[in-house]
């Protein structure tokens, strides 16, 4: 069996409209790039509407294609950590299938990787895409995940890179269960070159949802933050009552205070809330992780008969 020298990997999910047009743009970037030697993985993640069809209506018609269809939805970051362990090419090149990035950066990226000597070529946003609150939401996911896991991660990244086997190889060595995809692709290493493109989007639902997910994957600072606060309430809490006893004791002074024990017991509980909140993920991801459940299960691979 010829390893072919480029492998593409997509997810699929309610992505029928514009399949047949990515599939047409993608060969074409593939084939201008290394002849007829590359495959198109897609893996299907429990897609809705008619894309595992499509798709493998694609794959008995171009032996190039290859459809790696999941049991059911495992999402976006788990799909593709799936897709890689599918793919075999020399270089990988993973792109998303809504045509919000181009296709025809592959050439580009690849021109960069041999400039550069680099195992990783990927994309970043030049300017975010949308008005205020989209630029603003974008910065602050960057800049509290970079404060809360102590990583450096590139702003505005895009999922468009084209990477090297052995670079893939050692992603994949990571086996959580919770993937922030971002911050793996990131702490693996190897030289890693970064290429300006058009900006793309996500929901406030996506970014909010990523943000909790990266933050308690990759850093316990909401753990060390509670402490503080603990202890910085505590403190005051303490101080006030020696304020308070000192008050009666020497001078008979007798603070009113139905409305501020009120307000305390308020801010206190909470806070209590609040935190036991945050423990509560970590000790969700936890039992995740100690189940040692596969973060995909794959149904069937259509287009390798070899296989």
């Amino acid at each position: 069996m010829t390893t072919p020298r480029l492998s593409v990997v997509a997810t699929l999910y309610r992505s029928a409209p514009g399949l047949a047009e990515f599939h047409a743009r993608v060969t074409a970037a593939a084939q201008a790039l290394v002849g007829d030697s590359y495959e198109i993985v897609f893996v299907n993640d429990g897609s809705p509407d008619d894309s595992l069809d499509l798709a493998v209506a694609m794959a008995d018609a171009d032996p190039h294609v290859v459809v790696v269809d999941l049991s059911r939805n495992f999402g976006h970051h788990k799909a593709i950590m799936t897709g890689l362990d599918q793919a075999r090419g020399e270089r990988i090149f993973l792109i998303d299938s809504d045509l919000e990035e181009d296709p025809a950066w592959l050439a580009q990226f690849d021109q960069i990787m041999r400039d550069t000597g680099s195992d990783m070529v990927y994309g970043v946003q030049a300017s975010r895409k949308g008005g205020t609150f989209e630029r603003w939401s974008g910065e602050a996911f960057y800049t509290l995940f970079n404060w809360g896991s102590g990583l450096d991660l590139p702003r505005n990244l895009v999922t468009a890179r084209l990477m090297t086997r052995r670079y893939v190889e050692a992603l994949l060595l990571h086996r959580e269960r919770e993937v922030f995809l971002a911050g793996l692709l990131h702490i693996t290493g190897f030289a890693q070159t970064p290429v300006e493109v058009l900006p793309t989007t996500y929901t406030l639902r996506r970014k909010l949802g990523l943000m909790v997910n990266s933050i308690t994957a990759f850093s316990n600072a909401p753990l060390v933050f509670i402490f503080h606060v603990g202890v910085t309430i505590s403190v005051l809490a303490l101080g006030y009552i020696i304020w308070l006893v000192v008050n009666r004791v020497f001078f008979s002074a007798v603070q009113s205070g139905w409305t501020s024990l009120i307000a305390s017991v308020w801010l206190v509980g909470g806070l209590n809330i609040l935190f036991l909140g945050v423990i509560g993920i970590y000790l969700s991801k936890i039992f995740t992780e100690t189940k040692q459940r596969p973060y995909t299960i794959v149904r069937r691979v259509h287009g390798r008969t070899e296989d």
